[in-house]
């Protein structure tokens, strides 16, 4: 017999696309859940019109929770995040109506930075450009004094901007290769440069004298093309740089003028101004740029703990609770957990 869900007393929960089966199992133990099961997200209206049923909506970075979703959930008490960063949501507007907000800090810190960090060495050793080369039938001499020479890692200076959970693990990771280690944030973490060897230096600084130089920055106003011509300019010609942190924070234009007139020797993007990538952008045709589909969080592991870690905000949130990863601590003040 098919149970009538439009009967049930309990809250509905929107997801937008498949989690992994432990975080399923969290939410139906407490809730009627829907699912989104197309591997594209939903459409703008067809969020809107799940949403204007739900109690709490669970949602990935690739949906634009913007004010007109928001608003057209009368019931809508919470959205949880699967993923760190939130620029995909209208924070204002869900403050304002009393909707708590919620991301999936720190499960993923390790996985994105052992991520950054192959990007890097993939980059500077030209893994894949080597691979490319071999399968097409490039490779005819059996060795080469100068056949894919790259740059070396060990012991060189990794600039790090962002010391923050994935930059500090970032950091942790380059002591191992004996590297100079560097930072620039625009909060100076004492702590850090005590524990783990990096050194404050200004912006300006950090590109001139880097080999290697990792994002780790979130999509803020201030952030966007952070990494543009003039301080693509301030790099060292043999320098290669690797972003896992947003795509924005890239001017791809000024980035593929900088790799195609010499400026930077090589670049390692996990992310994109537009994702998917437009198949003509022109970096793809580049040796010299290492590139990947926005997959620096992408283990088992790491994808099921971010998923269950959303699961347990969103039951915190409907039992009335302040949730564990609250990103607007000011909606406590429009709506205080029940008592």
């Amino acid at each position: 017999m098919v149970k009538d869900l439009s009967k049930s007393k309990r809250k509905k929960i929107y997801i937008t696309r498949e989690l992994p089966e432990d975080a399923m199992k969290v939410l139906e133990a407490r809730f009627d859940v829907e699912v989104w099961r197309d591997e594209m997200p939903p459409s703008k209206s067809g969020l809107v019109k799940k949403v204007k049923k739900a109690d709490g909506l669970i949602c990935l970075l690739t949906e634009q929770i913007d004010k007109d979703v928001i608003e057209a959930g009368p019931k809508l008490r919470g959205i949880s995040q699967v993923a760190v960063g939130f620029n995909n949501i209208d924070i204002a507007a869900a403050t304002e109506k009393g909707i708590y907000v919620t991301n999936t800090p720190g499960v993923l810190t390790d996985t994105t930075a052992d991520f950054a960090f192959a990007l890097m060495m993939a980059t500077a050793r030209r893994v894949a450009e080597a691979d490319r080369y071999v399968r097409a039938a490039k490779w005819k001499v059996p060795w080469g004094l100068m056949m894919m020479v790259g740059q070396d890692v060990w012991g060189k200076t990794l600039g790090i901007i962002g010391l923050g959970r994935i930059g500090s693990a970032m950091a942790q990771r380059a002591r191992g290769m004996n590297m100079r280690m560097i930072y620039y944030d625009i909060y100076r973490n004492e702590q850090a440069e005590k524990e783990l060897g990096v050194k404050f230096v200004d912006l300006e600084t950090l590109l001139k004298e880097s080999d290697f130089v990792s994002v780790h920055v979130p999509l803020l106003p201030e952030t966007r093309h952070l990494i543009n011509e003039r301080t693509l300019k301030l790099m060292k010609r043999t320098a290669c740089l690797v972003n896992t942190s947003r795509g924005e924070v890239v001017d791809e234009k000024a980035l593929y003028k900088a790799l195609t007139e010499g400026w930077i020797w090589g670049a390692g993007l996990d992310v994109w101004e537009k994702e998917p990538t437009d198949q003509d952008n022109p970096l793809l045709k580049l040796d010299n740029v290492t590139v990947a589909p926005h997959i620096a969080s992408a283990s088992i592991a790491t994808r099921t703990k971010m998923a269950v870690m959303a699961a347990e905000n969103m039951v915190a949130i409907q039992e009335g609770k302040v949730p564990p990863n609250l990103v607007n601590k000011e909606v406590l003040g429009v709506r205080p957990p029940a008592k």
